[in-house]
This record gives structure tokens, sequence and C-alpha cells, in this order.
């Protein structure tokens, strides 16, 4: 079955059946079934969580999970994924609002 992709700025990659992250994991990416997604929250990276816009890759709070991003301190918002675990997925999308649209869509059908 062909998975037609709806959003793909090489790091962060939406299909039909998830959202893959590239460079999750040291050795390559994680694939997030839409279905496993129990919220999608916002988490601005200016004000007092500027700070969190140097996180390239890894946790700083043993909370969030960073994909690799170097172009993350030019960005303004992160997407944090509750997948029902206690670290939650944190990326930066070129276009976070059509990825929030995407999977808050994706999460109610």
């Amino acid at each position: 079955m062909n998975n037609r992709t709806t959003y793909d700025d090489g790091r962060i990659t939406c299909d039909e059946n998830g959202l893959t992250i590239g460079w999750y994991y040291p050795w390559g990416a994680k694939h997030i079934r839409y279905s496993s997604i129990r919220a999608v929250e916002r988490l601005s990276l200016t004000g007092v969580n500027q700070v969190r816009r140097w996180r390239i890759w890894g946790s700083g709070d043993f909370v969030h999970w960073w994909n690799l991003d170097p172009g993350r301190t030019d960005k303004d918002l992160a997407l944090v994924l509750d997948v029902g675990r206690r670290i939650r997925p944190t990326i930066t999308p070129n276009d976070a609002e059509a990825v929030e649209r995407i999977v808050r869509e994706r999460m109610s059908a």
C-alpha cells in the first residue's frame, strides 16, 4: 500500500498512517501512528522558554525528547506529542501549524 505524504520538511514527515520524526534516535527515525497520539500541545520557544530552542537533541528535563534539529535555534514554536508515556516527543517542524493541523485531524479520524 502506498502512503501518501501530506507534509515533509526533511526531519518531520506526515503520511496517511502517522508522523515520522527523523533523527529521533542516534540510529534513526521514530514513527508514531496517529492513533497513538493522545494530545498535541504547543510549546513556545520565546520568553522564559527561549532557552529550550538551544536543546538541539535529547532531553534536559527527562520529559521532553527533542529530535536532532540544528535549525531549532531559529524557530519559535515546538509541538509536544503526548503518546501516553512519561517521555514526550517534542518536535520543531518548519511549519508547526501545518503539522499540528494534520495531527489533530488524523487523531480525530
